[in-house]
């Protein structure tokens, strides 16, 4: 089955995390999903406004490509 690479990304803007489980790698998303409320709450120690966004832009491009990927394989 073909994953939108859009679709991905979108879903990782919105929950970061949630674009990788769209793709089917749910440990990972679920991982992201914990490491960004561990960064909202280094946000009380500022740390948080470096980290958050690094994981969350990452949490995008990663979806993206993931689905990118996943749609190569898929065609032969």
């Amino acid at each position: 089955m073909m994953k939108s690479p859009g679709l991905a990304a979108v879903l990782s803007f919105f929950w970061t995390g949630v674009g990788q489980i769209y793709n089917g790698q749910i440990l990972k998303g679920l991982i992201l999903i914990g490491v960004q409320i561990i960064n909202s709450l280094l946000m009380f120690i500022l740390i948080g406004f470096i980290t958050y966004p690094i994981v969350w832009i990452w949490g995008m491009y990663d979806a993206y490509k993931t689905a990118e990927r996943h749609n190569a394989r898929q065609v032969y």
